[in-house]
């Protein structure tokens, strides 16, 4: 993964997997080259903070302008930690969709997060979308896979065509959850302590099982090495910040001034 700067000093990642792809346009941001004042120093992309919304627009505005995304109309949805899927054809803030998919030139999709794990699914045959806010909740109700069923009955996507990124999330030694939790994930992502009575679970790994079992090729898909924890000081992390932080925000699209049929 490459991590670019410009000259406003907004900070983000471009996903390797995706770089042979012109058309699109894949980042997911950091926290650094915004105008927000602590504890959302400084770019804080999350609209629900008790951030000033001016801030916010600046540095959306930064972070657009940086992934070369300036002209592009917008869509997202606030979350809600479920497991609802929204086909995107226009630009605007929805309500209550953890997943987004689209296939319109020129429309960037995108999630929020600060701990929970953002994925992106391109379907490089159909120019199909997928951006995906799974916490324990959305992980544990399979929202990747349900997501890529959407895609496969919305654009024909089929698995040898996709390429994914399982992004920059809570790591698993910093996610311990008690055992209502930990009940909900398999045996193989999750370490269970019996002294504390506590488990730690790998929210990267069980995402990743899900792309595998669809049956994206392994060289296809890329896993974050980063955590918003250990490395809270490039990140936004809400269990490190006990809530006070702002967000990254995670997008993808088609260009609209690129053939995509090249």
């Amino acid at each position: 993964m490459s991590e670019v700067s410009i000259p406003s000093n907004v900070s983000y990642h471009i996903p390797a997997i995706f770089s042979t792809f012109p058309e699109l346009i894949a980042a997911e941001s950091t926290r650094h080259g915004g105008v927000s004042p602590a504890p959302f120093e400084s770019l804080n992309l999350g609209i629900n903070t008790s951030d000033d919304p001016a801030n916010v627009d600046e540095n959306r505005r930064r972070f657009f302008e940086a992934v070369g995304a300036a002209d592009a109309q917008f869509a997202s949805s606030h979350q809600v930690h479920g497991t609802e899927i929204l086909y995107a054809t226009e630009p605007g803030r929805y309500d209550g969709y953890d997943a987004l998919i689209t296939d319109r030139p020129g429309l960037l999709i995108g999630v929020t997060v600060a701990d929970c794990t953002p994925i992106l699914i391109y379907d490089q045959r159909n120019k199909g979308v997928a951006a995906i806010h799974a916490g324990w909740k959305g992980t544990a109700g399979a929202l990747v896979a349900k997501t890529l069923v959407a895609m496969q009955q919305q654009f024909g996507t089929s698995a040898e065509n996709c390429y994914a990124y399982v992004g920059t999330c809570i790591d698993e030694c910093s996610f311990e959850v008690g055992p209502e939790v930990a009940e909900q994930f398999s045996i193989a992502f999750r370490r269970d302590d019996p002294r504390s009575g506590k488990s730690f679970i790998d929210l990267k790994a069980a995402n990743a099982k899900f792309l595998t079992d669809f049956g994206i090729p392994e060289n296809q898909i890329a896993i974050s090495g980063f955590s918003t924890v250990v490395h809270n000081n490039d990140y936004f992390s809400y269990r490190a910040e006990h809530g006070q932080t702002g967000r990254m925000l995670v997008v993808i699209g088609i260009k609209s001034t690129i053939d995509c049929n090249v």
